[in-house]
């Protein structure tokens, strides 16, 4: 469909999927059959979720981790100029000399890649920080002249992070999980929250499916600068699709110009 120029409509697709536990192949298949679907349904962005290659089996990511994320970044380009979409890659556990890192991907229609972000905030409550290398890197990219940003899962608990993109112009806030089903309510409510004081659009995909100790509660959302919620995704594997119109980020950061009135000196 392509962005309409005078509406500024964007097409997205969240694939929702299930991941496969310790099975790379599977889970590219599956992926790659996802993002062809979301194609063919005229999506402008195809979004990803978190770990989307090995799930977390982090005390095996010596064995499935995929190494430099070549494998990863080759698919994602490849699948990105086929089908020509731009491409939020969710994550993928990758392996970097002595070290494991979760990585976001970004691939434009034509092949570039966009961003590589390393996730800030590993979760300790599923031992991430165990086996996972923090990033230390904003994810502030452009798709065209949309000014984006990326985050992964327990990044959204952090409000000043994505309030630094948002402040640096981000008005698409991508957001990559695998958020356990338990705590579905409070994925929910922080994404709501994020859109309302960033004034952006939130587009959320969790996974859906269990490991070997966690079941996981899909409800991928997006959400307008308002923070009403556009579409929102049950807990089955599903291909979300949504319609933004990006001029309404600007109609709301100007009925009520909060980022304007910060007062950062004061904050920290």
């Amino acid at each position: 469909m392509g962005i309409k120029l005078g509406e500024k409509i964007m097409k997205i697709a969240l694939c929702q999927t299930d991941v496969a536990f310790r099975d790379p192949d599977k889970n590219y298949q599956a992926i790659e059959q996802a993002v062809i679907e979301a194609a063919n349904s005229g999506a402008d962005i195809v979004v990803l979720p978190e770990m989307w290659n090995t799930g977390y089996c982090l005390s095996e990511l010596a064995d499935f981790a995929d190494p430099n994320g070549d494998r990863t970044k080759g698919f994602l380009i490849r699948l990105a100029l086929q089908q020509k979409v731009t491409i939020i890659g969710g994550s993928v556990a990758i392996s970097e000399e002595d070290h494991f890192s979760n990585i976001m991907y970004a691939v434009a229609k034509d092949g570039d890649l966009l961003a590589s972000y390393r996730k800030v905030h590993p979760f300790q409550g599923m031992d991430e920080h165990t086996y996972i290398r923090p990033g230390n890197s904003a994810n502030l990219f452009r798709i065209g002249d949309l000014a984006c940003a990326g985050f992964i899962c327990y990044d959204i608990r952090f409000p000043e992070w994505l309030r630094k993109h948002a402040a640096n112009g981000a008005e698409v806030l991508f957001v990559s999980a695998q958020w356990p089903s338990a705590r579905i309510t409070q994925w929910k409510q922080l994404l709501i929250a994020r859109a309302i004081e960033n004034q952006a659009f939130v587009v959320a995909v969790n996974r859906v499916g269990s490991d070997p100790a966690n079941q996981f509660g899909g409800n991928s959302l997006v959400i307008h600068p308002s923070g009403e919620i556009i579409a929102e995704a049950d807990d089955t594997p599903q291909n979300l699709l949504a319609e933004i119109n990006l001029a309404d980020v600007k109609k709301v950061r100007e009925a009520m110009p909060v980022l304007a009135d910060r007062r950062p000196e004061l904050y920290f």
